[in-house]
């Protein structure tokens, strides 16, 4: 079936950007809001909705626009540039609505997205539940962890094994279905409302189930090949850049207003060093990532999936792009002085910076493993969520 496929290419994403653009002042001057009432404002979402942002990763047979990587890069991108919890709710129920919409049956899909309706879903696979069949579905229990953009959501996305076969699905649950768990204080992309949430013993529809693992898309494209950990990658890739750039004009501002005060420490050599230095490591890490994902789209445009090397690569990239965004953040906590310590848009990006970068796919356990398959030790392994696994 996969060489059948055709990788799209909207036709929808210029505007959809032109429209992101018209926001992002909107965006930008609620971060503090958001961060205060941890989620993003109601004036927020519905900018969102209306902008059409929702639809990026839902198959264009479903009324989505079906957004090839490198479309869906510029946008997340964007939209991280503008407020990190933002772009992060986004880039998260994006992820998993895209993916249910094109590996739900076909029933199950028409239920929940059309032309004139688009469901929104949040939630987690990893620390699966457990499931018992019944008749027409499952039983579904357990707690998951890290439900980003839960509160921009009708429906959750949840991992779970079967009792008895151990086998891994997915299981789309209206919302109010589960109990949630105020427990997301941080310091850092606290609007993304990140929290926990359990179930009971909740009826799943048979046609409200999928299996992520090499999965043959229902509905849509090439893109769909991706599979959940290439996109992943893809997504926090886009999410770092923004960040990255936003981390420079806010310093680039900054050392603007005390250029030419006393004793200011911006008018020197070793600033326009390091602000040099920083900007080329932000642009090198954005070529490498443009240049990865043409290469990977030529690859899908083949009906292909990824070769091992490169998902070696998109790892390597994205580990390499939150190390930048971490650099970057560093060097301007260290220029902007006391503008850095005082709440504040500066402070909040920082802060959301130093969070995205905990997330396990930029850990350095990661790194350390991609790096033994890159460098040569672990020829008889593949890649399974992030995990190398033995072949055979």
């Amino acid at each position: 079936m996969s060489q059948t496929l055709s990788l799209s290419r909207s036709e929808e994403i210029p505007a959809l950007l032109e429209r992101i653009d018209a926001i992002t002042p909107l965006l930008k001057e609620a971060g503090a809001a958001n961060e205060q009432h941890a989620r993003l404002t109601d004036e927020v979402v519905a900018a969102l909705h209306d902008s059409g942002v929702f639809r990026l990763t839902v198959p264009r047979e479903l009324g989505g626009y079906e957004a090839s990587p490198l479309q869906t890069l510029e946008v997340l991108e964007r939209l991280a540039y503008a407020d990190g919890s933002t772009g992060w709710a986004v880039l998260a129920v994006g992820l998993v609505s895209g993916q249910t919409a094109a590996l739900l049956a076909e029933s199950g899909a028409r239920q929940l997205f059309g032309e004139d309706k688009y469901t929104v879903i949040a939630g987690q696979g990893t620390r699966p539940g457990t499931a018992r069949r019944v008749d027409g579905g499952y039983l579904l229990s357990g707690q998951w962890q890290f439900a980003s953009g839960m509160h921009l959501s009708s429906h959750t996305h949840s991992g779970g094994l079967v009792e008895g076969t151990n086998e891994y699905l997915i299981f789309t649950v209206p919302r109010e279905q589960a109990a949630f768990v105020d427990n997301w204080d941080v310091t850092g992309l606290r609007a993304t409302g990140s929290i926990d949430y359990r179930m009971e013993e909740v009826f799943v529809p048979e046609d409200h189930t999928f299996s992520p693992v090499m999965a043959e898309p229902v509905t849509g494209g090439a893109v769909y090949l991706l599979g959940l950990p290439n996109t992943v990658t893809l997504i926090h890739q886009a999410w770092a850049l923004g960040m990255s750039r936003r981390l420079l004009e806010e310093m680039r501002a900054i050392a603007h207003k005390k250029s030419g005060t006393p004793q200011n420490s911006i008018d020197s050599a070793e600033y326009y060093a390091e602000y040099a230095r920083a900007e080329a490591k932000y642009r090198a890490a954005r070529a490498l990532i443009r240049e990865f994902w043409t290469e990977a789209e030529e690859t899908l445009s083949r009906g292909e999936r990824l070769s091992e090397e490169q998902e070696d690569s998109t790892i390597l990239a994205l580990n390499h792009a939150t190390a930048v965004m971490l650099e970057i953040s560093g060097f301007v906590y260290k220029w902007a002085g006391t503008a850095a310590l005082r709440r504040g848009d500066l402070q909040r990006v920082i802060a959301d910076a130093r969070a995205g970068a905990q997330h396990v796919t930029s850990s350095p356990q990661l790194l350390h493993s991609v790096g033994k398959r890159v460098a040569g030790f672990a020829p008889d392994t593949f890649w399974a969520f992030f995990q190398l696994v033995p072949k055979g």
